[in-house]
């Protein structure tokens, strides 16, 4: 989907309801900020604010995800493209996670080859260094790889207001985290919690 129609659409429709991002972000119960997110084309509304949003702007789901006002001859035609959209987004989410699995078992697999040859291998002290070395280098690439792959696979959902969004990679790096969860500030509410990764919307 492009997110910058989208987000210049949703900018010319507010506009023509006389609403400022302010009034529109209160009657979604969210922040300004959000609004000029979506409209600077830096992100597009979570599954549960898309009805609330459409009914406000009084537009079609087809017409947001569309990026412009759908008419009744193209409507059948934009839906199917919408939805094959949403599909092959999902298929992108998942594939960039299994990368970022193998990613990773390749490098604990690299990493303990070579701290295994280091320590049990009759080497000279600089070949042994070079080797502890190139451990490290091994390790902090592939984990970086990982995890590149994964804050880009899918989302993550706010405990308290249920909202989806994608983490920056700071955030993402910073904070305590399961294999299925990542203490975040939600983009949204604005509150920390435990937020669960989904791979699809």
């Amino acid at each position: 989907m492009d997110q910058i129609k989208i987000g210049k659409f949703i900018a010319e429709v507010r506009k023509e309801k006389n609403l400022t991002q302010r009034q529109l972000a209160d009657k979604l119960s969210i922040s300004d900020k959000t609004i000029s997110k979506w409209e600077c084309g830096k992100g597009i509304p979570e599954a549960s604010l898309m009805l609330p949003l459409c009914d406000a702007l009084q537009i079609t789901v087809n017409d947001l995800l569309t990026g412009e006002k759908v008419t009744e001859v193209d409507y059948q035609k934009k839906a199917e493209e919408n939805m094959m959209n949403l599909m092959k987004e999902n298929e992108e989410n998942k594939k960039r996670m299994a990368l970022s699995i193998i990613c990773g078992v390749i490098t604990i697999i690299a990493v303990c080859s070579v701290v295994v040859i280091a320590s049990y291998i009759t080497l000279p002290t600089i070949a042994r260094i070079a080797l502890i070395v190139f451990a490290i280098i091994t390790a902090a690439l592939g984990i970086g790889a990982a995890a590149m792959l994964e804050v880009k696979a899918g989302y993550y959902e706010c405990p308290h207001c249920k909202s989806l969004f994608v983490p920056t990679m700071g955030e993402y790096v910073k904070d305590f985290h399961t294999f299925t969860k990542r203490k975040l500030k939600c983009h949204e509410c604005g509150k920390t919690g435990m937020c669960k990764h989904l791979i699809v919307r």
